[in-house]
């Protein structure tokens, strides 16, 4: 899932300066999931901003919703009136949410109310933890399904650097060092001759070669 934090009120209401109607739009997917931009975060930054703006004089009308799935256009076709209403949007999805808005409402302005952070996982109530970079070259199936490109601060491909110690990272001792894991892992998977295999340097081309990266299925498409 993607994860999120909310921009501070303060940003928010600068970036928000002049506008008189605004539409807030939250989305009902991974950021709800996260607790950054579902129907009750809407609420909060809705009433936060009218408070806000009642204490400085100004005027301000705003119109609350939360769509399916902000990153596609059906969902966003729904807000059409809303977005036709307001004079802008501040969206509480992640950064493809807020692109999505862009290009399917060209003459309205969305501005982001999250700053969007990393591919995670839930590990507990109120904790996720970043798991995948969207690297587009998986090498998870020669590391026991533990991902050393978004899991270790270095990135390292070929075991752990010299500075690990009693399986903790160098960078952050509270983080556990990923490679100690995949040792532990594929010792218990009977695999652990396999990481004396070595790892060429990463191909990066697939994540960011050629600027925006796409996908397509021809035989789904219309």
């Amino acid at each position: 899932m993607i994860v999120a934090d909310q921009k501070p009120i303060a940003e928010i209401l600068e970036m928000t300066r002049g506008i008189e109607r605004l539409a807030i739009i939250g989305c009902n997917s991974c950021v709800t999931v996260c607790m950054a931009g579902g129907e009750k975060e809407v609420a909060i930054v809705a009433s936060a901003l009218r408070l806000a703006a009642q204490k400085e004089g100004r005027a301000l009308e705003i119109q609350e919703s939360v769509t399916e799935r902000q990153c596609e256009d059906e969902f966003c076709e729904k807000e059409r009136e809303r977005v036709e209403w307001a004079q802008a949007v501040l969206s509480l999805a992640c950064g493809v949410g807020v692109q999505t808005m862009t290009r399917h409402f060209p003459e309205r302005v969305t501005l982001p109310g999250l700053n969007t952070t990393f591919l995670g996982e839930v590990r507990e109530p109120g904790l996720w933890a970043e798991v995948c970079q969207g690297c587009g070259d998986c090498i998870l199936d020669v590391t026991g399904g533990l991902c050393p490109i978004s899991r270790c601060a270095k990135r390292m491909l070929n075991g752990p650097c010299g500075g690990s110690q009693e399986g903790k990272c160098e960078v952050n001792e509270e983080t556990d060092c990923v490679w100690q894991q995949i040792y532990d892992r594929m010792t218990a998977l009977g695999r652990l001759e396999e990481l004396l295999a070595f790892q060429p340097p990463k191909d990066w081309r697939p994540a960011r070669d050629g600027g925006q990266r796409k996908r397509v299925r021809e035989d789904v498409r219309k």
